[in-house]
This record gives C-alpha cells, sequence and structure tokens, in this order.
C-alpha cells in the first residue's frame, strides 16, 4: 500500500509535468509572435547591421573569420572633395598664389607620414634625445636650449624636404623651431651653386607637444607661408632675412595639422578657413568642415592655471571675470588645457572661447614664438572670424626684430647670426579665439595693465 509521502510526492510530479506543458504552450506562441515580428521587420534590421560594419575593403572580423566577405555590407562613404581639388580651383582662382599647390599637397602628405610617426612611436623606439650620427655622441641642444629628440629630428626632416622638394620649386628658403637659423632650399636638398628662383619662403613647428606622445595625448605640426618681397636680395648663405622678418599680414598661407583621435589638416590661403580629415582607407585628405566659422562668444578657456600667480594682473582679472560669469554664449564656463597649441587652439575653434599663453615672471615675453605659432595661429583665427592678440594689439601687426645694418647697408658678420636668431625666433604673449572673449581681455590690460612699450 503506497505511503502517504509517495502519494503526495506523485501527485506534485503530476503537476508539475502538467504545469511543464502549459509553459512549453506558452512559450512556443510567444516566440512564434517574436519570429513573425522579426521576419516583418527584417529589411529595416538588415539596414542597420548594415551601417554598423566596418568600412574596410577586408572583413572586419579578420581574414580568419568564417563569415562571407563577398556579402559583407560596407559603411556608406560621404561625397567629399579631396584636398587635391581644393587646391586646384582656390589656387586657379587666386593669382597670388597660383603656383602654392604642389607645395601644399607635400605638406599634407609629410603630415601622413608624421601621423604614422607618432602611432608608431611606442613601438617603434623612437623615443630619447637624437644621437649625432657622426660622433654616436648625443645631439646638442637646439636654439630653444632643448636637447633634441629623435622624434623632432625625424619631423623636422620631413617637413624640410617636404617644402623644399615639391616639383615646382616655388619655395626657395624655409625655418624651423628646430634650426638656428634659415635655410635656403639647396642647401637643404644637397644642391650646389643652385639659383635660387622660389617667390616664397615657409616657417614651421615640426612636432608641436612632443612631450605629449608619451602619454598618448594629441600633438601636431603649425606651418606659414610668406611671400618675398620685390626687389629683395638674398644675404650670406643665400638667405633673405627680409624674406622672414615680416609682419603676419605678410602670409598668404597658413595651417595646422592635428594628430589625435582622427588626424586633421586646417589650412587658410587667406579667404576663409577648410578643415580636411583624413580618411584612414583611402589615405586621402577630405573635405568636412568648409568656410569654418569660431563662435564670436565661447564659454572655454584654455591657460595652463597652474601658472596663475604667475601671470600679470590683467589676466589673473580677465580669468577671475570669466569664471564669475559662470555661463558665457548659453554654456557654462569650462576650462580645457591639453598642454600642446595645436589642440588647444583647435578645440576653441571648434566651440569657441579663448586660448592664451601669457607672459610670466620668468617668461616676460611667453614661450611661443611668432613667426612659426603665433602668427599662423592668428591667421587662421582672424579668418575663421576670430581674434589674435599680444593683449595690446594684433599677434599679425607685430613686426619681428630686424637685423641691424652697417653703414654700408650690409649685415655686420660678427653679429648677424645672433641677430638673425632673435628675429626668427621672437617670442609673444599670445591670445587666440572668439572675438568677444579677445576683446574682452584687451580690455582688461586697458584697465588693469600698463601701456607696452613699443619702443
Amino acid at each position: 500500500m503506497m505511503g502517504a509521502h509517495s502519494v503526495i510526492s506523485f501527485l506534485l510530479l503530476a503537476a508539475v509535468l502538467l504545469l511543464s506543458e502549459e509553459v512549453t504552450a506558452f512559450q512556443s506562441s510567444l516566440v512564434g509572435s517574436a519570429f513573425t515580428s522579426i521576419r516583418s521587420s527584417s529589411s529595416s534590421s538588415s539596414q542597420v547591421v548594415t551601417s554598423l560594419y566596418s568600412s574596410l575593403d577586408a572583413d572586419p572580423l579578420g581574414p580568419g573569420s568564417s563569415r562571407n566577405s563577398a556579402s559583407s555590407p560596407k559603411m556608406k562613404k560621404k561625397d567629399l572633395r579631396s584636398l587635391q581639388r581644393f587646391l586646384e580651383v582656390e589656387c586657379w582662382r587666386s593669382p597670388n598664389i597660383r603656383n602654392l599647390d604642389r607645395t601644399l599637397l607635400a605638406v599634407a602628405d609629410a603630415c601622413k607620414q608624421i601621423n604614422r610617426i607618432v602611432q608608431r612611436a611606442q613601438t617603434d623606439d623612437l623615443y630619447g634625445a637624437a644621437i649625432d650620427p657622426l660622433t654616436g655622441e648625443i645631439a646638442e641642444e637646439n636654439v630653444q636650449g632643448e636637447v633634441q629628440q629623435q622624434l623632432d629630428v625625424l619631423c623636422n626632416t620631413i617637413m624640410l624636404r617636404a617644402f623644399c622638394g615639391a616639383s615646382n620649386n616655388v619655395v626657395c628658403a624655409v625655418a624651423s623651431e628646430e634650426e638656428p637659423l634659415p635655410r635656403t632650399c639647396a642647401d637643404v636638398m644637397g644642391y650646389d651653386n643652385m639659383i635660387q628662383s622660389g617667390e616664397y619662403v615657409a616657417v614651421f613647428d615640426p612636432i608641436d607637444g612632443s612631450k605629449n606622445i608619451d602619454a598618448s595625448l594629441p600633438v601636431g605640426t603649425v606651418f606659414g607661408i610668406y611671400r618675398s618681397p620685390e626687389g629683395s636680395s638674398a644675404g650670406r648663405d643665400g638667405v633673405n632675412l627680409d624674406s622672414f622678418l615680416q609682419r603676419g599680414t605678410k602670409m598668404v598661407a597658413a595651417g595646422y595639422c592635428l594628430y589625435s583621435a582622427t588626424t586633421v589638416l586646417v589650412l587658410t590661403l587667406g579667404s576663409g578657413v577648410h578643415i580636411f580629415t583624413l580618411d584612414p582607407d583611402k589615405q586621402q585628405f577630405l573635405q568636412t568642415h568648409p568656410n569654418v566659422r569660431i563662435p564670436e562668444l565661447g564659454s572655454l578657456y584654455s591657460f595652463n592655471e597652474a601658472n596663475y600667480r604667475e601671470f600679470s594682473e590683467p589676466v589673473q582679472k580677465f580669468l577671475t571675470n570669466m569664471k564669475q560669469a559662470g555661463a558665457l554664449g548659453g554654456k557654462k564656463v569650462s576650462s580645457r588645457y591639453v598642454g600642446a597649441l595645436v589642440a588647444d587652439v583647435h578645440n576653441i575653434l571648434i566651440n569657441g572661447g579663448i586660448y592664451g599663453y601669457p607672459a610670466t615672471r620668468d617668461n616676460v615675453n611667453g614661450k611661443l614664438r611668432l613667426l612659426y605659432e603665433s602668427a599662423p595661429m592668428a591667421m587662421i583665427m582672424e579668418q575663421a572670424g576670430g581674434a589674435g592678440s599680444t593683449g595690446h594689439g594684433r599677434i599679425l601687426d607685430v613686426l619681428p626684430p630686424q637685423p641691424k645694418k652697417n653703414k654700408g647697408g650690409d649685415e655686420s658678420d660678427a653679429a648677424s647670426d645672433e641677430e638673425a636668431g632673435k628675429g626668427i625666433h621672437v617670442r609673444v604673449p599670445t591670445y587666440l579665439g572668439s572675438v568677444e572673449n579677445v576683446y574682452e581681455l584687451e580690455q582688461c590690460f586697458r584697465y588693469y595693465g600698463e601701456e607696452e612699450d613699443n619702443n
């Protein structure tokens, strides 16, 4: 005779089986309706999946994946104008820069090379001080008083050859942050007794913020191009210093390359600012932001506030006022500082605000060089509707120190190199950004600062 416990167990088992059948039936009906819903929306879901696949021609899962690459959908590319086409049209319609298209394309190619070098710096042992190939010893300090790094030397060589190696030879001389004095393109390319016939000179900082690479932070390249004055003649070593020591208003082109999450080339030819983004698939710069305009008023400020106590009273007042404002242009005031000129200025250009590298007690003229950092960036800002100031006036109006002349009108051999170096590498306090922000900064200098001595 079945015990009471056995009867209870049997009844529980029967109840469980009955419940299981009902659950199974419910699940079947639920799954069936779900499949019906999926089938009805298969077309739209297919499009969503398509948009998520990589745009690479190869299978995004890798060469060893099991997915059929022949049927792999691709991300749709935008129909964008290439840098080459842009330069062809712009240089054709502007007689004063008609011959610069090949040179600027060579600079763009140099930026691609530097971009690859920056990405490989961690894996290809490109860190550390440069070694003199002749002596095997650490290279000497550069004109900035810094020991040259391997990256600095390599990127400098790439930019030198980009400006001087273009087939149309319109650039006759170059000046770099890494070189004490300007050099003729004949010297750069190793040509002897070559007559310099180019009508332009180029200035550049080959790798701005190179210390950021250690922390995988953005770095960049800055450049500007001047037309040589009419009637100018070459001086010692074939270099005409008058072609370099001009006001920024004489620049015909300026730009920078930013190596970051994307690689961008920002360029002005004197008629607006345009941004080109490097397509990693095609390895081409494509025009993604035509006719860029900076907001008239921005809420961002980019200063190294660790030096706040070293700033002059006008700068301190300006920063205090901006923070106390709480919001500007409808946005909350915010500080962003990367520590690389190109990265910080690009952020201000896109979002609005002000970038500043003021004078300090230890660096009474700041640390940015006029010729190949401050002036090109000021030209870009002004062409985008912004402003560039020293705190006392336009950066582009600043004339670099001119070498002294002897009675015969020639440069004094004894002091010419030193004086030329002062002009080429002169520093200025630099403020760049939205016109309203820069105006307010100049007002602080007017009311709280001493007048600048221009004599």
